[in-house]
């Protein structure tokens, strides 16, 4: 697994604007695809970051644009957040403590199982394997923050004390 970054506040960590590169492999068929774009986590105005996702997918040779938005919530402590979709429905929980998690969101007959793993200040990963009846893949996704070092844009505020999403993988879940 290679060596993991603690990571003592989540959101913090965050903050700011990530290059972000994804390979989507359907292990049931073999086709694979790839997002190229950027993530920007920006702070909430009820504590917490909002994260945007936008760039091109392309699968099976045909581009086009894709996004895709959650809400990272302040969680039981400064390591944690809850990860929520757009709508505000619970995806799962993240605790970067030890610069690794997993997680699990069920959706429907499917599992979507997430592993996050922080390899430095600027650098970050989540593998998802997802599994059911309709889906078998792997989308790995490599997060290279815009401006190395740790420097964000604006503070993040203070902390306060099931999905069936479409089925094309560059909107999964």
């Amino acid at each position: 697994m290679g060596e993991l970054w603690p990571v003592p506040d989540v959101l913090a960590f965050l903050a700011g604007c990530w290059r972000t590169e994804r390979s989507v492999r359907d292990l049931a068929n073999g086709l694979e695809g790839r997002f190229e774009g950027v993530t920007s986590f920006d702070a909430l105005d009820a504590g917490g970051l909002i994260s945007r996702e936008s760039g091109v997918f392309t699968w099976q040779g045909v581009s086009r644009p894709a996004e895709r938005t959650l809400r990272y919530e302040p969680g039981d402590g400064p390591a944690r957040a809850d990860v929520r979709f757009a709508d505000g429905r619970p995806f799962h929980g993240l605790d970067l403590t030890s610069g690794h998690h997993v997680a699990d969101h069920p959706c429907a007959a499917d599992l979507y199982r997430g592993e996050f793993t922080v390899r430095d200040p600027d650098r970050w990963q989540t593998v998802w394997r997802v599994g059911g009846p309709a889906k078998d893949l792997l989308l790995t996704t490599d997060y290279l923050r815009e401006t190395p070092g740790g420097q964000r844009p604006g503070p993040v505020r203070p902390r306060s004390g099931g999905s069936s999403g479409p089925r094309d993988p560059s909107r999964w879940s």
